[in-house]
């Protein structure tokens, strides 16, 4: 056969000299033919190179065994942890994942969503590029119209209804604001120009107020002594580095940097080196592990959430969904430790 062209079952039959009837059973229901007929059929596929097709066959049985994965940014470590988890958790329930990567663009994103509804995956994991109120996708009412099960992932669709796994934003807020508190915003060590620099996701997503509120709360009588500075971006690298150079540039060192995720943090951190500030001079702490930094000796403060339990968590409950439509929707949530 030329490389070119896909063996069909047609092309066995004709090797073989029966009929397509015979060849499909031969390979989709070997229990209704002969073994000697089913042994000659299989040999052939394998001489001539058929692969079935997954896809086709999963429609015609009604039960497909994929699950699609969309997610907003590869670049996050966290993501990938999560990802690792619905993987492997996936393929020990004889499912594959399909993982679209959308960059952050909206279009993408729905997009991707109109691939996996063509496909008729069993079912979708969705971390979605906005978790802001306003961010209402075009997508949102093929989803809810369609048969698949969808559970959500870190970031959610407001007011969307599905199941979810989030982490609890709140808690960590408080815990890093009370870790400062301890060790940098103690009355001894206060000035009058106290300042935290919050480096932040975007101004009304739901992850960066709820880790902001939780901030506020744990400064409480605190908060009229410490100016919080906050620095509006997107939970990507680039930017917090650029955000954090102009604040250092027009403010000087602030007395605590906190960053909402691992990127932001990171980029804090090139910022104080590419401005030659010693790390002693203020101190640094993020939500979720910066990798790899102990290679340098060096140490973070953070609350680390257990990224592949969040990825297991959401797979299961997507299971759930899939096992039973009417299963009411579910939001599951996972607290981190902090780590010094």
């Amino acid at each position: 056969m030329p490389a070119s062209r896909k063996v069909t079952i047609a092309d066995i039959a004709r090797h073989v000299g029966m009929t397509n009837i015979t060849v499909s059973r031969a390979l989709n229901k070997p229990e209704m033919v002969k073994p000697a007929t089913r042994e000659r059929i299989e040999q052939a596929a394998l001489e001539l190179g058929y692969v079935p097709n997954a896809f086709a066959r999963g429609l015609k049985r009604s039960d497909s065994r994929l699950i699609g994965v969309v997610t907003a940014s590869l670049d996050n470590p966290f993501y990938a942890e999560m990802i690792k988890a619905i993987s492997r958790h996936a393929k020990q329930h004889d499912y594959a994942i399909m993982l679209f990567d959308t960059d952050g663009d909206p279009h993408l994103e729905s997009t991707a969503i109109d691939t996996l509804l063509s496909y008729q995956a069993a079912g979708l994991i969705l971390s979605p590029v906005s978790d802001e109120p306003d961010y209402q996708p075009d997508y949102l009412a093929r989803l809810k119209a369609s048969d698949i099960a969808v559970v959500q992932l870190d970031r959610t669709l407001h007011d969307s209804g599905f199941s979810a796994v989030v982490l609890d934003n709140l808690w960590a807020g408080e815990r890093v604001a009370q870790y400062l508190l301890e060790k940098a915003l103690t009355a001894q060590r206060r000035t009058e120009r106290d300042r935290l620099l919050v480096v932040a996701g975007p101004e009304h997503s739901r992850i960066t107020c709820e880790r902001l509120e939780g901030v506020r709360e744990a400064l409480g009588a605190q908060a009229g002594e410490v100016t919080i500075d906050v620095l509006w971006g997107d939970y990507t690298l680039a930017p917090a580095v650029d955000q954090v150079r102009d604040y250092l540039g027009r403010h000087g060192v602030p007395r605590a940097i906190f960053g909402l995720n691992q990127l932001i943090t990171l980029g804090a951190l090139k910022a104080l080196r590419e401005a030659g500030i010693d790390r002693d001079q203020t101190c640094v702490v993020g939500i979720d592990r910066l990798p790899y930094l102990e290679i340098f000796d060096i140490t973070v403060p953070c609350v680390v959430h257990d990224g592949y339990r969040a990825g297991a968590q959401a797979l299961e409950q997507l299971l759930v969904q899939m096992r039973d439509p009417q299963a009411a929707p579910c939001t599951l949530t996972v607290r981190g430790e902090l780590v010094t």
